[in-house]
């Protein structure tokens, strides 16, 4: 039986952002356990909602039904609603339910903001979109800890800033034991860089 991911989906999300990460996820290639994940789409409500880039989405199943201990990993992409109020509230406060049974959790752009108003940061090492960002928001109180990185992974939690999608993706993948060491290392030289040397170790592992 395959392990659940959670992908939260609401208006406004940042489609680019988790695109690398889902993708691969999905595709099976190079993976060391290909069809071990399943990746569901979670909502407020399970009513369409409509991305930044204008793809409409039906959640698969509403927020009040997703339990840590029915999950591998949630991840929430960022999106315009995380600096617009307290609508998407709900994720970041189910983030937190996440991290305290010891499920992983991996947030890049907006959604680091979210859990920042919810004390997420508060003891664990973390990025964003950039320190000053994160000041703005009330509750924030882990400037501490907080790491100029393209993508930080501490524990069970990954954050990462809205330009490096590819570096979350990475982060996602280790976390999931996704691939080896070394098809892992191509995957990033790939798709960071464009080397094309990785794209052979690649081909080798498919």
């Amino acid at each position: 039986m395959s392990e659940k991911i959670y992908h939260a989906v609401y208006d406004t999300m940042a489609d680019w952002e988790t695109g690398h990460a889902t993708a691969h996820i999905r595709n099976g290639l190079y993976q060391k356990d290909p069809g071990r994940y399943e990746i569901v789409t979670v909502g407020l409500t399970t009513e369409p909602v409509v991305t930044m880039g204008g793809l409409r989405i039906t959640p698969d199943v509403a927020l009040d039904d997703v339990r840590p201990e029915d999950a591998r990993m949630l991840i929430l992409p960022g999106a315009s609603l995380w600096d617009a109020g307290e609508e998407l509230a709900p994720f970041a406060r189910k983030a937190r339910e996440f991290l305290e049974a010891g499920v992983p959790v991996a947030a890049i752009c907006g959604a680091t903001a979210g859990l920042a108003r919810e004390g997420v940061f508060d003891s664990r090492r973390h990025t964003s979109a950039a320190l000053p960002y994160l000041q703005m928001q009330q509750g924030y109180g882990g400037a501490g800890n907080y790491v100029e990185a393209p993508a930080v992974a501490d524990g069970r939690l990954i954050t990462a800033g809205p330009v490096d999608p590819v570096d979350f993706a990475r982060e996602i993948f280790a976390e999931l034991d996704l691939y080896t060491p070394e098809v892992l290392d191509a995957w990033h030289r790939l798709f960071k860089h464009g080397d094309a040397g990785a794209f052979e170790v690649l081909m080798a592992a498919s």
